[in-house]
């Protein structure tokens, strides 16, 4: 019987179908143990993984058998692609399983951040009445929206962004001025200088490459528009997050969500310690309970369907 080795954690319905037809090794808490984690990807046919896992190096070198990586969810920088496929195995990924729960994540964060109410509940509820200091939070509507990044997250985002009444600017450097996308999507496409000067809410949708890397630099957050905030989904490194830290306590920059780090989790001595109108989460923005069951189901189904089943 052919195995599946599951390093992380997975939807359980999704899980036991593959159960059914595989011998299947499922622990959460496999990434965090390198010995156990290197001897069982040396007996599996398949190995499934989130984004915690590293696929490569000596770990790529430990999958003598593997013949396919399912990644549950989008970013495959935690996987060599070249290596594996160098190697005969089949790298798959599920891509726009999460983008709701995403694109719902940066409009959440984006209406909090600019309102700057929600977070006083322990204030009133101790008999506090700061109605004064907390008249001043800003609308959604009539905002501009700037997205770096435009495919399939950043377009769902634009659409409940312009839901809400927000006009909406983009870049993306892998589409052309006259793309059909943004007649169609009421977008408009812009320079990254001009969405960054331009924009309330810039929110980053773009994979971490060695061109994205630090995309967001010291010199182009202080390039934007006072008061902007900044919402990052996609990965840790894109932007540098001192410089956008020490924005925000200068007041140069409104505030900020913050989903993903590099690195994960994040050390002590990090620059987000006492940064006021912040949101800091870990690397959740795409997993909701809708979206890991259809990033479970659908890697799952795909897992088999490679190895046969």
């Amino acid at each position: 019987m052919k195995k599946i080795v599951i390093t992380e954690f997975m939807d359980l319905p999704a899980v036991e179908s593959l159960c059914q037809k595989f011998h299947v090794v499922y622990d959460p808490k496999l990434v965090d143990d390198a010995a156990r984690l290197m001897a069982a990807v040396a007996q599996a046919d398949a190995v499934v993984v989130r984004n915690r896992t590293q696929v490569r190096g000596a770990l790529l070198a430990a999958c003598t058998r593997a013949v396919v990586i399912g990644r549950l969810g989008v970013g495959l920088d935690n996987i060599d692609v070249a290596s594996c496929e160098a190697c005969g195995i089949r790298v798959l990924c599920a891509t726009g399983a999460n983008s709701v729960a995403v694109a719902e994540y940066v409009i959440a964060t984006c209406m909090v951040l600019l309102r700057g109410v929600y977070q006083s509940s322990s204030e009133v509820a101790g008999g506090a009445w700061p109605r004064a200091q907390l008249s001043t939070g800003r609308e959604t509507a009539g905002k501009t929206l700037g997205l770096v990044g435009f495919g399939g997250i950043g377009r769902l985002t634009a659409r409940l962004a312009q839901g809400l009444g927000m006009h909406v600017v983009a870049h993306d450097p892998l589409l052309h001025n006259d793309d059909a996308v943004w007649t169609h999507s009421g977008v408009e496409s812009m320079r990254l200088s001009d969405v960054l000067a331009r924009a309330d809410v810039v929110s980053l949708h773009v994979p971490l490459t060695p061109d994205t890397r630090n995309l967001l630099s010291a010199e182009r957050i202080g390039s934007m528009k006072k008061g902007a905030i900044v919402i990052n989904t996609a990965r840790g490194g894109i932007a540098d997050e001192a410089a956008l830290a020490r924005a925000i306590k200068s007041g140069a920059l409104g505030g900020a969500a913050i989903d993903v780090f590099d690195p994960e989790p994040l050390k002590a001595g990090n620059p987000w310690a006492a940064c006021p109108n912040v949101i800091l989460t870990p690397h959740v923005a795409g997993v909701t309970a809708e979206a890991n069951a259809r990033v479970s189901t659908r890697i799952a189904a795909e897992v088999a369907r490679v190895l046969g089943a």
